[in-house]
């Protein structure tokens, strides 16, 4: 059994139940979010897919793979997005690693 829950994903428009006017905001805003402007609705989802990854949200990464797959996105560029979140999550680790050393190399003296 795992702790996600794949029905979720398709019953996330009923979070806002208890709140709809928050929700109904919530959701025009993120419609408008990912239509067609400076970047396509295509390059959208690339970017949302790798933040999914990035975040690590398991509802996030099926739902943009899903949109990814829609707007002609194939699994090599996909894995590309993987690297990329990869690449920079690794690096956002080892950077932080300086405010390590820093804190680790005051108390030390």
């Amino acid at each position: 059994m795992s702790y996600y829950k794949h029905e979720h994903l398709a019953d996330f428009g009923r979070i806002a139940d208890a709140s709809p006017e928050l929700g109904k905001l919530f959701f025009q805003w993120y419609g408008a979010v990912f239509r067609d402007g400076a970047l396509t609705e295509r390059e959208k989802a690339l970017i949302a897919l790798g933040v999914a990854q990035a975040v690590q949200c398991p509802y996030c990464i099926e739902a943009w793979t899903d949109g990814c797959l829609e707007r002609g996105v194939d699994e090599a560029q996909m894995t590309e997005v993987a690297h990329v979140a990869a690449a920079i999550t690794g690096g956002a680790a080892l950077v932080h690693g300086m405010q390590m050393r820093d804190i680790a190399r005051r108390k030390s003296m």
